[in-house]
């Protein structure tokens, strides 16, 4: 069996599609069923629609990608109003990920989110802190504190916290976005890297540095995963250059209770369904009944 709970809501398998490279799902949809799923991450959301950044978005590197698309979205209103109801046509759990530039836009992103039909909301903690110099939130653990307890006073959906590895101490991090109030956990989101285009004399990005994704950073999101899960008792959702079924059963032997599949994506679009036939493959030669006989035993 494949299946798996977190914060008592049913998914079919542990495979979802990460936030910011599947659409609202409709999209991939064109390529293949995305109600085999076990989950669809939305596009990361803000308060207020988002243009993004300008110049270059993504940049290939060996072994991934970069990315600085600036969390472009149509706002939580027309998500809510337009995407929402095609997500919910298909048959998969639907994690709304949501962004903001102060605690203020977090909290009404909540509140909007709250009574419609998302079932996680996946709080996005790599946003910059717009009232505090432009550090991100999931940096220094004691503002990720404060930010997660804010929202969970008026959350009811389950709340997600997804956490960056830019943290000072990834570790204390989730340690006190449980205490908080999280009732689960998503990491890593994209280190934070630089590109040089040696012919121009000039970064890649008009912002200098980006997102890091893809392979290339498997091992170091591995060992985090592995780490946090060992430090929580609250589920962990583990990601970070997943492309294959063995990929994401590491994952899950380091602790974790699902997985998000996300740069794979852009390589072959139907990547998920692989990863959750390569999954099966492997517990069937294995003789593996429950994804729980292999779970956090690293």
């Amino acid at each position: 069996m494949t299946n798996v709970s977190i914060c008592g809501v049913e998914f079919k398998n542990p495979v979802i599609a990460a936030s910011g490279t599947f659409g609202f799902g409709a999209e991939y949809n064109k390529y293949f069923d995305v109600s085999k799923l076990g989950g669809i991450a939305t596009k990361g959301l803000t308060l207020l629609p988002k243009e993004g950044n300008d110049g270059y978005r993504v940049h290939e590197i060996a072994c991934g990608m970069m990315n600085s698309v600036g969390l472009q979205n149509p706002g939580v209103n027309k998500f809510i109003e337009n995407e929402l109801p095609k997500m919910k046509k298909f048959d998969t759990v639907i994690l709304a990920n949501l962004g903001g530039g102060c605690e203020e836009d977090y909290i009404s992103g909540v509140i909007k989110l709250n009574d419609t039909e998302v079932d996680i909301i996946e709080l996005n903690i790599s946003c910059p802190n717009v009232k505090h110099g432009g550090m991100a939130f999931g940096i220094k653990s004691e503002v990720a504190y404060e930010v997660v307890s804010n929202v969970k006073k008026v959350c009811k959906k389950p709340l997600m916290v997804k956490l960056s590895p830019n943290a000072e101490d990834i570790v204390d991090m989730a340690i006190k976005c449980e205490k908080a109030g999280a009732d689960s956990i998503s990491l890593v989101n994209t280190f934070k890297g630089m590109a040089i285009d040696v012919k121009k004399r000039k970064p890649v990005f008009d912002n200098v540095s980006a997102g890091v994704s893809g392979p290339c950073i498997k091992p170091i999101a591995l060992r985090m995963v592995n780490e946090v899960t060992k430090a929580v008792s609250i589920p962990v959702v583990g990601m970070g250059g997943i492309a294959s079924g063995i990929d994401a059963i590491e994952f899950i032997m380091a602790g974790a209770t699902a997985v998000q599949v996300g740069t794979a994506n852009f390589i072959k679009p139907d990547v998920c369904i692989d990863i959750i036939k390569e999954i099966e493959v492997f517990m069937t030669s294995e003789g593996i009944k429950s994804l729980d006989e292999i779970r956090g035993i690293i």
